[in-house]
């Protein structure tokens, strides 16, 4: 038993290796002024060398990072994130399961390629309507591509739960193999799909950068302010270079200036360090030359390793966030009237009903993808520049009394994290759920409580599937499963970070004109 968690523990430092495949995409062509649309694509990362009480320490770390930086607190240490895992192993009845056998082969690259299928079912979309410079406020205001190996096993838009109860085989299937499900084209020519890596892990967009443009795959990221890509001579912080990446720098961009002023951002996973440059860049056919931005000339190995799948981060809050002190991507737009207002929407797409139509929506809101009956318009709250509303809790349709509660929205977040006593209050309407003493919970697979979280007056419930962040035992898809919500001492007793356990549930949307937040249930 000793040699097991001395195992485990040592598996808990381990760095988890991302890797996926994407072909070219077109670059789109502009129609219409005032909106734009890029498909996001979600980065895959395999997740079968750790085990899902570890995974799902390391996802509270990362929330508690985020959240520090958010509200300008002091960041855990080091030592103090390790020490959390380390309390984790010691006090979980953790078992070494076959499946960890891989870990041997995934210190760096996977030996394979992420599995992906062009030969998979496609979805067909209507083509998208728009509502260019939505300024409600209050409640109720009124293609072809190809998908990844998880869509081969199951009907497209289906639920391939396979009739019963426990978590989706798909999702346990994508956590383990890893593989790239790649976006539906879009209908529109101001879209750009979102590919679904791994199990709803992540989301990234392809734009254009340089002279002459090449394609720059970008993080989005509604929880920071900056704009950056690697250097081309980028060195990683572990030592060497940065990978197999994309790199911006004069000999690859004729109209490529470096201002020679340094900037550094500090992520929950990561950080960077470089100079502020200015450079043309292309998001969705909307030119913006001599934008203003960063280039990493040192990142750390959770941005410079082979296995990570993006070349850069573009941060979609507010530009009073930026370290760079620049506009975001999405202002300049606005600014240079490329689109009507500085509006970001997101639809961020579910691996097990494998439409694959996530995407993000500059300038306006997609009708075609949300119930115009529940949009609800709501002030942000916070002062800082995230994106943060009132918020109420209800399980089955009981409201918990949860007074002046506010959520950050943050699609870089993929768990939510709650205040202690709040994570406690919302599991104790979980019938069979139980603490961990370290922050997690466990629930039945098959719970079918329906955990809602209501803004404007609207209720917007998260799907029983999504509260099911891994099972404890990968051999009995019925059994017990960690919750996607934890707690966390996120420095408040009634602030939440709400990440996408929630967001795959709701269009999300902000506009920076109007200091607002936009919500509706997806259609």
């Amino acid at each position: 038993m000793q040699l097991a968690l001395s195992f485990v523990t040592l598996l808990g430092s381990l760095i988890l290796s991302l890797s996926y495949a994407e072909p070219a995409q077109a670059l789109p062509t502009r129609r219409d002024v005032g909106i734009v649309t890029l498909p996001l694509k979600r980065i895959h990362q395999a997740r079968d060398d750790i085990h899902p009480q570890v995974l799902l320490q390391q996802h509270i770390n990362r929330g508690l990072n985020r959240h520090a930086r958010m509200t300008g607190r002091a960041q855990p240490s080091a030592r103090e994130l390790k020490a959390n895992i380390h309390r984790r192993l010691d006090t979980s009845e953790i078992q070494v399961v076959a499946r960890n056998e891989k870990r041997y082969n995934r210190l760096g690259v996977p030996q394979t390629a992420p599995k992906t299928n062009s030969d998979a079912a496609k979805v067909n979309a209507a083509k998208p309507g728009k509502l260019k410079g939505f300024q409600g406020k209050g409640k109720n205001q009124g293609g072809n591509g190809s998908q990844g190996a998880a869509a081969a096993t199951g009907a497209s838009g289906a639920d391939t739960n396979e009739g019963g109860p426990g978590i989706n085989p798909l999702d346990v299937e994508a956590a383990d193999n890893g593989g790239l499900t790649l976006a539906n084209s879009p209908t529109d020519s101001d879209s750009l799909g979102l590919d679904i890596e791994a199990n709803d892990v992540g989301y990234i967009a392809t734009i254009q950068m340089g002279t002459p443009p090449r394609d720059f795959k970008i993080l989005m990221d509604s929880g920071s302010a900056d704009l950056w890509v690697g250097a081309e001579n980028c060195q990683s912080s572990s030592g060497g270079g940065c990978g197999n990446h994309t790199f911006l720098g004069p000999q690859s961009s004729s109209t490529f200036v470096d201002s020679g002023n340094p900037f550094s951002v500090t992520y929950g996973t990561g950080e960077v360090s470089g100079d502020i440059i200015t450079d043309n860049i292309n998001v969705a056919g909307l030119a913006l030359n001599n934008h203003t931005f960063g280039v990493a000339t040192t990142e750390s190995v959770d941005f410079s390793s082979d296995s990570v799948p993006f070349d850069g981060l573009m941060g979609l809050a507010q530009s009073t966030l930026s370290e760079q002190q620049t506009a975001t991507p999405v202002e300049s737009l606005a600014q240079n009237n490329l689109i009507s207002q500085a509006i970001t929407s997101f639809k961020i797409s579910r691996l097990a009903d494998q439409l694959n139509d996530g995407e993000i929506t500059f300038g306006g809101l997609d009708q075609t993808k949300f119930d115009p009956n529940t949009l609800v318009t709501f002030d942000n709250v916070n002062q800082q520049g995230f994106w943060e509303g009132a918020m109420s809790v209800s399980s089955n349709g009981q409201d918990l009394g949860l007074q002046g509660r506010t959520a950050i929205l943050d699609t870089g977040t993929t768990l939510i994290v709650a205040p202690d006593s709040d994570a406690a209050a919302v599991h104790a309407t979980i019938p069979g759920s139980q603490s961990d003493g370290q922050g997690g919970f466990t629930i039945p697979c098959s719970t079918n409580t329906s955990i809602a979280l209501t803004f404007g007056g609207q209720a917007f419930a998260i799907d029983p599937r999504d509260l099911l962040f891994a099972p404890v035992d990968p051999n009995n898809l019925e059994g017990d499963c960690v919750s996607g919500i934890s707690s966390g001492d996120i420095g408040g007793a009634t602030e939440w970070l709400v990440g996408d356990v929630f967001l795959k549930n709701a269009y999300f949307s902000t506009n920076v004109n109007t200091n607002e937040i936009s919500l509706a249930k997806l259609v």
